[in-house]
């Protein structure tokens, strides 16, 4: 059984930085973190791969976030830079079933078997 635990949201200005964790306890073959901001519908952020390590990223956040995990793959790390207004929404980790082909879909909420409980980030202007 995968279970996952964020952390690391809170409140920020605009152009500030933050960082998650996700505490993960189990196997997967992929990890990803999800968002879903004020009226909007969830929407994959960025993804790992338990094996290679082969990221993902939606455009509009890459080159100011970055997705890594660590050797003992228990720990899943968003670091994002230069926030912005628009970033603001509550944020969930979620893994990929061990088994699964990692990458494809990657941004598709159903590839995704569990789900942590989230932790909000807020960006003021």
């Amino acid at each position: 059984q995968v279970q996952l635990v964020e952390s690391g949201g809170g409140s920020v200005q605009a152009g500030g930085s933050l960082t998650l964790s996700c505490a993960v306890s189990g196997y997967y073959s992929g990890m990803a973190w999800f968002r879903r901001g004020p009226g909007k519908e969830r929407e994959g952020v960025a993804a790992i791969c338990a094996g290679a390590g082969d990221t993902f990223y939606i455009d509009s956040v890459k080159g100011r976030f970055t997705i890594s995990q660590d050797n003992f793959k228990t720990t899943i790390t968003l670091k994002m830079i230069n926030l912005e207004p628009s970033d603001t929404g509550m944020y969930y980790c979620a893994a990929r079933p061990r088994f699964a082909t990692c990458g494809p879909r990657w941004a598709l909420p159903e590839s995704y078997s569990h789900w942590g409980q989230g932790t909000q980030v807020t960006v003021s202007s």
